[in-house]
């Protein structure tokens, strides 16, 4: 086994958002020692849902975010990077010329993983470093383009699914203004449930401890912790009642773009908080989860793990 400690970047190419993740692997204690995190967002997945094209404009900003965190890993003395595209890169039938355009312009090759992969490492990474977790735990990430569920323990994944049901993908296809109307809401809310009753019906075993990750589920703790900036410390841990998520719902619909921002969430998320939060909602609803416990980990996290884990069966 190798016990150099290894600087790595683990980024995440969203729907909605690209996350980096720079940290320190430590193949001797085990350890994933975060050193830094960043957030962008990029909208990569703008019109893909309706079109199968990511757009020029769209590629335009993945660029300048992947040329960013290219120039604060060497600032960083990053070892390698690892980058996985998600939802969007999937259903984009130009998604070969997207990363080839990428890889020529920045050097960072993507990986475009499927929904089962990339349920497995957000799985992983939700619970990376965590003490004593009670088993079978549930992992729900509300995604741009698609949402995960992923049930089992620290050693497997037992349930997994991914659906195509996304805070972009619904503000995309269901509203028309922000607000919604009451007929564009109800037929959001419809389309969920939908995908959500073929789906749940493996994961009430783990309905007891359930973990939230992704940008949906953090800016949602933010909000309800009553917080204008994001504290990942106050984030990380924090239980999420169901009666608070329906409140905050019940409040979102009915709220103007600008009176959304003025919650502290970022444009770029402002305009598809009503729906990530009406799918978070209706999860819980349906499963009957009386609260969700939100992590800042995930699909970066799993990536790290699974880098870590090659690290120490190296001998």
């Amino acid at each position: 086994m190798t016990n150099a400690t290894e600087r790595i970047a683990c980024i995440d190419v969203g729907t909605n958002t690209a996350l980096l993740l720079v940290a320190d692997l430590e193949p001797t204690t085990g350890k994933i020692v975060t050193v830094d995190h960043r957030q962008s967002i990029v909208r990569l997945g703008q019109n893909v849902d309706e079109r199968r094209i990511i757009r020029q404009e769209a590629l335009d900003r993945l660029v300048a975010c992947m040329t960013a965190y290219r120039d604060l890993c060497g600032e960083l003395g990053v070892q390698r990077i690892i980058a996985a595209g998600t939802s969007a890169l999937r259903d984009a039938a130009n998604r070969d010329e997207i990363i080839e355009t990428v890889k020529s312009a920045t050097g960072i090759e993507i990986r475009c993983i499927s929904g089962e992969e990339e349920a497995a490492l957000t799985f992983f990474g939700a619970v990376a470093g965590l003490e004593s977790v009670p088993e079978p735990f549930t992992v729900i990430d509300i995604g741009g383009g698609s949402t995960e569920i992923i049930m089992g323990t620290v050693e497997k994944v037992e349930s997994a699914v991914s659906m195509n049901i996304g805070s972009v993908r619904m503000t995309e296809r269901f509203c028309t203004s922000i607000p919604p109307s009451p007929e564009e809401f109800e037929a959001a809310r419809q389309e969920i449930d939908k995908h959500l009753a073929k789906s749940l019906p493996p994961f009430f075993a783990g309905r007891q401890q359930v973990f939230g990750v992704a940008g949906t589920l953090t800016t949602i703790a933010q909000v309800c912790l009553g917080d204008r900036q994001f504290d990942a410390g106050r984030v990380q841990g924090f239980r999420l009642e169901y009666g608070a998520v329906h409140e905050l719902l019940d409040r979102l619909r009915a709220m103007r773009l600008d009176e959304i921002i003025s919650l502290g969430i970022p444009e770029g998320r402002a305009d598809v908080f009503t729906m990530g939060t009406l799918i978070l909602r209706q999860f819980m609803r349906m499963l009957g989860v009386g609260a969700v416990t939100v992590s800042i980990q995930g699909l970066r996290y799993g990536m790290a793990q699974q880098e870590l884990q090659r690290l120490r069966n190296q001998s």
